[in-house]
């Protein structure tokens, strides 16, 4: 490794350190060091998880999705800036739409919420979605962690839109936020049934002007949509309003039903119960990424990939018999 790279990692116990001492620079570089495919950086990654796992699980985590231009930078923003007006911390984690030929981030989220960026009470660190599938990036869940222990009160993820991802969110955070419009047609048209069954609650946001009427008809019709399906595991009954991210309308809403809900998940024990599936989906997550980093990395399998994939595509050979022998071959590694 170059000695130039080299002088940019730290040690687990730096890392862990600095991150526990509050130092933002050090959290920065740790975020970036999860974030790597680097084997060596891999290793000091995982040792550090470990060091600050104690000092994580205190933080509310928060997972805002909605249509594409609903809003979503404008109300994290408004969103977190009243939460600092409580007299909290507050660390936000987007997730940006990547480059298929950088793979990095597009939007640039810094330039979209810099009252927020720039307030000491506030980290916003935008990350690529790389090639994930969906919309989080498979190392949200370590820098959420990483943002926990370095005490923030509040952990917003927020993911590129309604899609693949808002399972995984879901997997993730306490509350599920799903922000919607009002006035693009059939209100309930292009969003799936699932997505809105995941929702803890639902935002129709700009709700001002001349269309303050038309948020609240769609207010009404979510929720009479939402009546409709069956109760949750927990109990909890989604609610849905309206907000204004322009003129700072809704949030203290918004902010009272996470607590509503914050509440009745410990009142009926499920708020650990969830935490702990969690933890058991990120340990199974883990595993099948490393399995499938493994398979698709050994030299024998790229070795037979490429042939069989043009006679996959060719007709030449059937998908399934490829994927067998494929697996054949993997079976017979030894480590």
């Amino acid at each position: 490794m170059p000695a130039s790279l080299q002088r940019t990692r730290l040690t687990a116990d730096e890392y862990a350190n600095g991150i526990l001492s509050a130092d933002r620079v050090v959290l920065s570089k740790a975020i970036t060091l999860v974030e790597s495919k680097l084997p060596g950086d891999n290793a000091i990654a995982e040792s550090l998880i470990e060091k600050i796992l104690p000092h994580t699980g205190n933080a509310m985590r928060i997972g805002i999705t909605g249509v594409p231009g609903v809003g979503k930078s404008t109300f994290i923003e408004a969103f977190g800036l009243y939460l600092i007006s409580l007299s909290k911390s507050v660390a936000v984690l987007t997730i940006d739409p990547s480059s298929q030929r950088t793979q990095g981030s597009i939007l640039g989220d810094k330039t979209r919420m810099e009252s927020l960026s720039n307030h000491p009470k506030a980290f916003v660190r935008p990350s690529s979605t790389g090639n994930t599938l969906g919309g989080v990036n498979t190392r949200t869940r370590e820098t959420m962690l990483l943002c926990e222990a370095f005490g923030f009160d509040v952990v917003i993820i927020e993911t590129v839109g309604v899609g693949q991802s808002e399972t995984t969110l879901r997997g993730i955070v306490d509350f599920f936020l799903l922000l919607m419009l009002a006035g693009a047609g059939d209100e309930l048209q292009g969003i799936k049934r699932g997505i809105m069954e995941m929702a803890d609650a639902i935002a129709i946001n700009k709700a001002d002007g001349d269309n303050v009427r038309m948020t609240e008809l769609a207010r009404r019709e979510y929720q009479n949509a939402l009546h409709l399906f069956p109760p949750s595991e927990s109990g909890w009954v989604p609610e849905v309003v309206t907000c204004s991210s322009l003129h700072n309308e809704g949030m203290e809403k918004i902010f009272n039903i996470i607590l509503k809900q914050d509440k009745h998940m410990r009142d009926v024990g499920y708020f650990n119960e969830n935490r702990k599936h969690q933890n058991l989906n990120w340990m199974f997550e883990t595993v099948n990424h490393h399995l499938q980093s493994d398979f698709y990395n050994h030299p024998k399998i790229k070795s037979q990939l490429v042939q069989l994939q043009q006679q996959v595509e060719s007709g030449e050979v059937a998908a399934i018999t490829a994927a067998h022998h494929l697996m054949k071959i993997f079976k017979e590694i030894k480590y």
